[in-house]
């Protein structure tokens, strides 16, 4: 988890990539709109508002927030679905420190690590420019809110609210990535 444009989908390609770790993506929900270069069932699971209250129905809703968003209200959320074996599996997934909290509540403290990635603001803004750049039609105003509200979402009270304490720089891709690897390597020996 981290602020936007933290670099947390590019580490988390790398990573989830690495054979020797042996971590299957837990993919997540959200019925915002698919971005380009997105992929069903890849990124997120893109579906409808309905979706999202037939799974509270059924009681398989994990966590849910609504952004509300220039564009509209966008739900993400997480669903407890048969794709997902605690058991026999270990996930990683890109997640809020609001949905790092519910997970923990519903799985367990004990099976979830929390890997927080961290990034210079300015270099983080100038990197969400240039993503939205390449966006068929750029959302600027999105781009810009999405930034705001996670300093709130993000500040230090939240922060230590959540028991994260271990934070992982982002300033050297390689340097950052190697220690999150550790990470992981450390959490599942103790598993």
């Amino acid at each position: 988890m981290g602020k936007s444009a933290s670099g947390k989908d590019t580490i988390y390609n790398r990573l989830i990539h690495e054979p020797e770790l042996g971590l299957l993506p837990y993919v997540g929900y959200t019925t915002r709109p698919i971005r380009a270069g997105e992929q069903d069932g890849v990124e997120y699971y893109f579906t409808t508002k309905e979706d999202l209250d037939r799974f509270e129905q059924e009681g398989r809703l994990i966590e849910s927030r609504v952004y509300h968003t220039v564009y509209g209200d966008w739900y993400y959320y997480s669903v407890d679905s048969d794709k997902v074996d605690l058991t026999r599996n270990d996930y990683l997934y890109i997640g809020t420190l609001e949905s790092f909290v519910k997970m923990r509540e519903y799985y367990g403290a004990d099976k979830i690590v929390p890997l927080y990635i961290e990034l210079d603001d300015g270099v983080r803004l100038e990197r969400a420019l240039n993503r939205e750049r390449q966006q068929k039609e750029p959302g600027y105003a999105e781009m810009c809110r999405r930034f705001l509200t996670d300093s709130e979402d993000f500040s230090e009270e939240n922060l230590q609210k959540a028991g994260i304490e271990k934070r992982f720089d982002n300033t050297d891709l390689e340097t950052c990535i190697g220690e999150i690897r550790n990470e992981i390597r450390q959490a599942a020996m103790l598993s």
